[in-house]
């Protein structure tokens, strides 16, 4: 078999493309699963029984379940109930692979993410929340001032972990037709028979993605120092309680 370095060249403006659309559906999905985890993680601390039984069956489902299994149910599934396709609202982004997609990887990683601050959140130090009661501040202003600052830095390095983890199970939307990196490799292994030096360039091509990302966490991480604790809280800044 011969390797044709000049192939991967040749393939490389096509495979960049696809590249740029993983980088979209990975940044969409990342902040839209990132407003679905932060109340969920809320909710697995509450007080409320019920809240707490509610956000964990969503996580239970969305973490014991396949993703794959979520895309074919959302994508194939969801289309086959009459009254989806008649909804004005519904439809039009069901029917997208690119919006099925989106949505799929927002409800799976904000399962993932969710039990990520919720531990965090719970590791946060007890003394830490005590010292802001004794300054008086209200409960909204302890989880923005203290406990999610804290929380959020403590769980950065597995949160990151995760969306790593999202830019490879990605290469999934290519199943529902789309053409991002993993997609467009297939179907110039189908045009050239060539698998070794396309699927080689796709996988460089993921291995900078996935270094950029963890180049710029390793530069927050840094920054922020998350072994670091919070700076004090003076009490003329708490406000009222």
């Amino acid at each position: 078999m011969d390797f044709s370095v000049d192939l991967i060249w040749r393939s490389l403006p096509k495979l960049l493309s696809g590249a740029g659309l993983t980088a979209e559906l990975i940044a969409l999905s990342g902040v839209i699963g990132f407003c679905i985890a932060l109340p969920m993680a809320v909710a697995r601390t509450a007080r409320s029984r019920l809240l707490r039984w509610l956000s964990g069956g969503y996580i239970f489902f969305f973490r014991g379940t396949p993703l794959l299994v979520q895309i074919f149910l959302i994508y194939y599934g969801l289309s086959g109930f009459a009254w989806v396709r008649e909804n004005e609202l519904l439809w039009p982004i069901l029917r997208e692979a690119y919006w099925c997609a989106i949505i799929a990887f927002s409800l799976n990683t904000s399962a993932y993410s969710a039990e990520i601050f919720r531990g965090s959140m719970q590791a946060v130090p007890v003394g830490e929340i005590e010292a802001g009661r004794a300054l008086g501040l209200s409960r909204w202003q302890i989880f923005r001032r203290i406990l999610w600052p804290r929380a959020f830095r403590m769980g950065l390095p597995a949160y990151g972990n995760e969306i790593i983890f999202m830019i490879k199970s990605s290469a999934l939307a290519s199943t529902i037709t789309l053409m991002d990196l993993t997609g467009v490799a297939r179907a110039l292994v189908a045009k050239t028979y060539k698998p070794v030096e396309v699927f080689l360039a796709a996988g460089v091509l993921y291995l900078i993605l996935i270094y950029a990302l963890t180049f710029a966490l390793r530069v927050i991480e840094k920054r922020w120092d998350i072994r670091r604790p919070n700076p004090p809280v003076r009490a003329e800044d708490a406000g009222p309680a």
